[in-house]
């Protein structure tokens, strides 16, 4: 029997590969280049995200301003509710609420902040010229920079706020609890506690929020304070905040923003795993003789695969661990910039948690798209290796199956165990795989209908086209990969100018002029004459405004309490908070009845309500169930008489729940407009006029939203295509990789075409030729793919309608095309300059 070949030992493997691997990585340097930038992306996020969450975290107290909060609608804490929180600590009473600054003709919605003397329980604003400050004194505000520049006022002016005049005290330049406070209307202006009360904005049925914060005496628990208040008062409305969660609005767009942040950073990482493959593949091709010599020596397949494993792995824990040190690095550059976007500066933590998914990450693709080369080079006998120039390997899929198989399950449990969505990752994952199974599929067709097509009489175009499907060609590889990024470029566009359109042509047409809250009904009429002084053929709509909070629903006898619930249950958005209601007589403009009846003129009977048809699907309702509402503080009951299908398209006043009006009119309440008028100038000149006539509404010019809407818009749009732009990037290392595999093939053609009489130009314009193919296909995938997407988007998502922008969406296009040949020609340029005789010396 013969002897059994001689195993290696690890020792003597690493031995060996010590020997042939250089201490500069040459050869693998594509492998080190797309694991350092991929992971170093990966880190800083990671890294970012939780030193963000840290700092919200350990300045909790400031930006809630107190220990804990509790927030109320329409009315202030009962005298038993105040006696509940008197004992566990220091109370700061508060209000907000919109309203109007105006100085002279010039006026500016602002969110008025009116807070007690003893405000802030923690921390201190800072003002632009460097005082740090608390409440202001009676008959003066702190303003924002914005409001300031809007009035062209500034510290010493005197302003008007619903109708009460009062002095700028200093402009806010720092305002700890900013982050909290949520999305408002207009910028914050802060008064003392007396001024909404004095300026009639406290009115009964006007739109307000009491805030009373509490600073808690000794060891005493927020979180346990907050469930003994729910316990106590089940039906009183509030919304509670500790310092623990004192900005969730911030912490869910932190949340979303690290989520989308990771995912594109890994499918970036994936994409350029292709390149990592190919540079791996052109690596140990450069070493294929040497591997069939260590084969014809005796070497086993196993002593090969440990090698040139231990070298890839090398490289591979190289390249990651650069890319946790750029992360570090980079990772106070991203805070600095984050931090003019947040009202928060954040610290440095490093997050061991993040720094080792980011490893994993790494390693985990780079497992994926190394062991194909490896395990070609592991299997196949030294004459294949030998011949493999002119006769390519191929392994059987199931080959591959266990260590890629095992890689993507790696990378999928990985994204599916840190998501605060595991849904929305789970779908994100599965499209951005369909959509690489679709561009891979499209490159083997595109390969396999280029060996098909008739030959051109063009020889650069001839060549250009056999190079598409020649042995060894990575048409596929590149498709695959520039595609994806392309294609998210031209989604990305796609949705901007079409939102973008929107928000110009179609929405203008559809929204009032003016919306006005707090209208009061005495003087409903004369708001209506003021309107039409000015513009006769202006349309005033009026309806009555109130709020409230759904507290049961369901079948009479058996009725669900929204606080016994473990959870709200999905699309049930309406059960968190007070909510928007309404009354009337007639079914709502732009309302359709899809199931039930609407009650007559002059109803006086059993109160009824009808509910938004998509609500009540969420929640299981039917007509003839009852919902239970507490309006300022009291329970009120109706049946539910009919579901109704609305129009949030309308853009005028649409409310979840309608009541007959004997079920709700009778609670103190104010009205809500919406006027539309001709002509712009009509508008404007209502502004000033209905600012002076009715100090305690709140005048909101809808130009101004859009405008506010547009830049919004804008900022996402930008921000997300420099987030895109990652997986270009990737696609381009991909492109240099698959240069590089194929470089000693062009190599050989090259001396052959120069031996043959072919002029430099000559060559230059078939490189130019093959890869002008590429991206004609590539742009025509980019465009039907991504702007399919883009048109689901706005259509299903969104239910815009499609308005694209076709010039700056080719010129999105046009540029990560252009950006794509340049690479593609540069990278290929130095084969031209391979002199024959040497190349064919080395055949």
């Amino acid at each position: 029997m013969a002897d059994r070949p001689t195993r290696l030992s690890w020792g003597t493997a690493w031995s060996l590969a010590r020997r042939d691997l250089s201490a500069r990585f040459r050869g693998l340097r594509l492998l080190l280049v797309c694991l350092f930038l991929g992971v170093g992306a990966l880190a800083a996020i990671g890294t970012l995200t939780g030193s963000i969450e840290r700092e919200l975290s350990t300045r909790g107290q400031q930006i809630l301003g107190g220990d804990i909060e509790l927030r109320v609608y329409q009315r202030d804490l009962t005298g038993e509710e105040r006696a509940a929180l008197q004992p566990v600590g220091t109370l700061s009473p508060g209000y907000r609420l919109s309203a109007i600054a105006s100085k002279g003709t010039a006026s500016a919605p602002v969110a008025l902040k009116a807070v007690a003397a003893n405000w802030p329980l923690y921390g201190t604003l800072e003002l632009k010229d460097g005082r740090k400050v608390g409440a202001p004194p009676a008959g003066s505000v702190w303003i924002a920079p914005g409001t300031a520049a809007r009035l062209s006022a500034g510290k010493g002016d005197t302003i008007r706020v619903g109708g009460v005049p009062v002095k700028i005290g200093g402009i806010i330049a720092v305002d700890p609890e900013q982050l909290g406070e949520g999305f408002v209307l207009g910028d914050t202006l802060v008064s003392s506690l007396g001024l909404p009360e004095q300026a009639g904005l406290l009115a009964p049925g006007a739109m307000y929020r009491s805030a009373t914060r509490v600073r808690l005496d000794g060891t005493a628990d927020p979180q346990a304070l907050a469930e003994t208040l729910k316990t106590r008062f089940p039906d009183a409305g509030f919304e509670i905040r500790t310092r623990a969660k004192a900005a969730p609005a911030a912490e869910r767009l932190v949340t979303q923003m690290s989520q989308f942040l990771t995912l594109v950073g890994l499918a970036a990482l994936v994409i350029a795993g292709i390149g990592i493959g190919g540079g791996v593949a052109s690596y140990l091709d450069a070493r294929r003789d040497a591997i069939a010599t260590l084969k014809v020596l005796g070497a086993t397949s196993g002593d090969i695969a440990r090698i040139y494993a231990l070298q890839v792995g090398a490289a591979a824990l190289a390249g990651s661990a650069a890319g946790l040190a750029a992360g570090l690095a980079v990772t106070p550059l991203l805070a600095g910039a984050l931090g003019r976007v947040l009202p928060v500066a954040t610290g440095f933590v490093v997050s061991p948690q993040a720094l080792v998914t980011a490893a994993a990450y790494g390693l985990l693709v780079a497992l994926v798209f190394t062991a194909p080369p490896l395990l070609r080079a592991r299997s196949f006998p030294a004459m294949a290796l030998m011949r493999a120039r002119v006769a390519p390997l191929r392994l059987a899929a199931r080959q591959l199956a266990l260590p890629v198989g095992l890689g993507l399950a790696g990378i999928a449990a990985l994204a599916l165990a840190g998501a605060a969505q595991p849904l929305l990752t789970a779908g994100f994952l599965a499209g951005a795989a369909g959509m690489i199974a679709l561009l891979a599929g499209a490159g083997w067709a595109i390969r396999t209908g280029a060996a098909r097509l008739p030959r051109p009489r063009n020889p650069i175009l001839r060549t250009g086209l056999a190079n598409l499907h020649r042995p060894g060609a990575q048409t596929g590889a590149l498709v695959t990969a520039l595609g994806f990024g392309l294609t998210a470029f031209v989604m990305i566009a796609g949705v901007q100018t079409s939102l973008d359109g929107n928000i110009r042509k179609t929405v203008p047409q559809r929204a009032p002029d003016l919306f006005v809250i707090d209208v009061p009904r005495t003087r409903a009429e004369a708001f209506v004459r003021q309107i039409t002084a000015i513009d006769p053929a202006a349309r005033v709509r009026l309806v009555p405004n109130l709020r409230g909070r759904i507290l049961a629903y369901g079948p009479a006898g058996r009725m669900t309490r929204v606080a016994d619930l473990p959870e709200i249950p999905d699309d049930a958005w309406a059960l968190s908070g007070e909510r928007g209601l309404t009354y009337s007589q007639d079914v709502p403009e732009g309302n359709v009845v899809t199931a039930g009846a609407w009650w007559p003129k002059d109803y006086n009977g059993e109160p009824l309500v009808s509910v938004d048809e998509d609500f009540a699907k969420a929640v299981g309702l039917t007509v003839g169930d009852r919902l239970t509402i507490g309006l300022l503080g009291v329970e009120r009951s109706a049946r539910i008489a009919s579901l109704r299908r609305i129009d949030w398209d309308s853009m005028g006043f649409n409310f979840l729940l309608v009541f007959s009006p004997n079920a709700i009119a009778d609670a103190p309440h104010n009205l809500a407009a919406t006027v539309e008028v001709p002509s712009g100038e009509s508008a404007e000149a209502l502004l000033p006029v209905l600012v002076r006539a009715f100090p305690s509404s709140s005048v909101i010019e809808t130009g101004a939203v859009l405008r506010e809407a547009r830049n919004l818009v804008d900022q996402m749009s930008s921000a997300i295509l420099a987030a895109a732009s990652v997986t270009v990037l990737a696609g381009l290392a991909v492109l240099l990789g698959a240069i590089a595999a194929a470089r000693a093939t062009r190599s050989y053609d090259t001396a052959i075409l120069r031996v043959l009489g072919a002029s430099r130009g000559q060559l230059i314009a078939m490189l130019l030729a093959e890869y002008a193919l590429i991206a004609a296909v590539l742009a025509g995938i980019a465009l039907i793919a991504g702007s399919t997407l883009a048109w689901a988007v706005i259509v299903h998502l969104f239910d815009f309608t499609w308005l694209p922008d076709w010039p700056r969406v080719l010129a999105v296009l046009g540029t990560g095309l252009a950006l794509i040949l340049g690479f593609a020609l540069a990278a290929t340029l130095p084969v031209l300059r391979a002199r024959p005789a040497r190349t064919l010396r080395e055949l």
